[in-house]
């Protein structure tokens, strides 16, 4: 053990490597409830039928996130943990299986040809000219748009934030018990962050979660444990009219505009991972005096194979956790880290009743998706606004990806935004040519529904 992990080249022992995992896993063990009952929104067209998927979601999340952390801690040696990723199963959920209105297995199959994707653009040695192409500030932004996004969608959860036919919104009604289990857990989350406990998030929902049995929101499930369910593997390749559902994204109707979000979900969840991945290693004394991560294709390699492994598990998008840093606070340096992170996940996958009593009420996990949304915003510190034509499209990226309900969206306004002004000002030899091409993409995609109705 001591030669495959490597214990004293990095300074550390088995009994910091398991500490180091369990805390890593009590940081993000939040997504084990939060995953299934976000995605569960887009199985089903009433609560019934959304609450009759969470099993087969929770087994999807929990066995996904199991293998490939266990995946990191043997390929890679280092201790980054992997789980479905907040804001992209936002994004299968919301904008493209409910706003596309495309079956389940669908919206699963962007996300797995998605990490194929990637996959190939790590082992090519692509990843740099894609990284290059997007300007640093819509990067930046993207994630901020997404946590402004994911906060929305906690809010909206929760009952705190309800829909009004003369305001659009309007704040919801406090005599309602759902709005007091949101707030109960939100207030929580905030006091175990105050008192820097491990696992705030965890024991926020936790709270929530009495106090929605105390209020009535929901109720002890009939049974502790239960046999896994794979009802959602193999999305990718499950009959859908009459057809494979992957390939729906190359020969359907709705093939340009799914490819599109094939992209957008790439773009997030590659850069996404980079800023991880370098953030984390920085802390943790991995990144050498050039600035990079030895070894940092094996943990792309693992990353880009466990989103193509969340689509086709139907647990969205399995990507590498910024709560490794908690770990590596703990003192976590090597794989075995993510190994012991992988065995809790796989243990917890057989409680899938009391993963449904907590995902099956949005209000328990409301909090939760606030307090993520807002941990997603520190990028935004680093935009330039006082720099209109690289702000602007910034600004636009972010208020975009909430107000649409759409993340492809908000990012084609900051795309087409950005060509714009920077044509504006003579500086179109700073525009890659990419940017050319996928802003032309997000024009026609915008602008669809006025070519349909122009040519009948």
């Amino acid at each position: 053990m001591e030669s495959f992990f490597k214990f004293k080249e990095r300074g550390t022992n088995l009994r910091t490597e398991v500490l180091a995992g369990i805390v890593t896993f009590m940081t993000m063990a939040y997504i084990i409830f939060v995953n299934p009952g976000l995605l569960s929104a887009a199985f089903g067209v009433d609560a019934a039928a959304q609450a009759s998927w969470i099993p087969a979601l929770a087994t999807a999340t929990t066995i996904g996130a199991a293998i490939m952390c266990i995946a990191m801690g043997v390929f890679a040696n280092r201790p980054f943990a992997l789980a479905s990723g907040m804001g992209l199963n936002a994004v299968v959920a919301f904008s493209i299986i409910i706003g596309l209105k495309v079956p389940w297995q669908v919206g699963m199959s962007v996300i797995f040809v998605e990490g194929i994707v990637i996959l190939i653009l790590v082992l090519t040695g692509l990843r740099e000219a894609v990284m290059d192409a997007i300007p640093l500030n819509l990067k930046r932004a993207i994630g901020v748009g997404i946590g402004l996004f994911i906060t929305f969608i906690g809010l909206v959860d929760g009952k705190i934030v309800v829909a009004n036919p003369a305001t659009l919104v309007s704040l919801g009604d406090f005599t309602k018990p759902d709005v007091w289990v949101t707030l109960v857990g939100l207030i929580a989350i905030m006091a175990f962050m105050a008192f820097k406990v491990k696992g705030d998030i965890l024991w926020g929902i936790i709270v929530a979660t009495v106090a929605a049995l105390v209020l009535g929101v929901t109720k002890l499930p009939t049974a502790v444990v239960a046999p896994l369910d794979f009802r959602t593997f193999a999305a990718p390749f499950q009959q859908v009219d009459g057809g494979v559902a992957v390939m729906q994204l190359f020969t359907g109707a709705m093939a340009p505009t799914l490819l599109l979000f094939v992209f957008a979900t790439m773009l997030s969840d590659f850069f996404d991972t980079m800023g991880t991945v370098i953030s984390i290693g920085e802390q943790a004394g991995f990144v050498d005096k050039n600035g990079k991560i030895p070894g940092i294709r094996n943990i792309l390699t693992v990353d880009s194979i466990a989103a193509a492994v969340g689509g086709f598990f139907g647990a969205s998008s399995i990507t590498t956790y910024v709560e490794s840093a908690s770990g590596v606070a703990e003192g976590g340096r090597t794989g075995l880290t993510s190994i012991v992170v992988g065995v809790l996940f796989l243990i917890s996958a057989f409680f899938s009743p009391v993963i449904a009593m907590v995902g099956g009420a949005t209000p328990i996990t409301a909090g939760a998706l606030i307090i993520v949304g807002f941990l997603m915003m520190g990028s935004i510190r680093d935009i330039p606004w006082t720099d209109f034509e690289n702000a602007f499209p910034a600004f636009l990226t972010i208020v975009g990806i909430p107000l649409t309900y759409n993340i492809s969206y908000g990012i084609g306004l900051g795309f087409i935004s950005y060509v714009l002004i920077k044509t504006f000002h003579g500086k179109t030899k700073e525009i890659h040519w990419l940017m050319w091409v996928v802003s032309a993409l997000f024009v026609v995609t915008f602008i669809m529904p006025l070519i349909q109705k122009l040519v009948g």
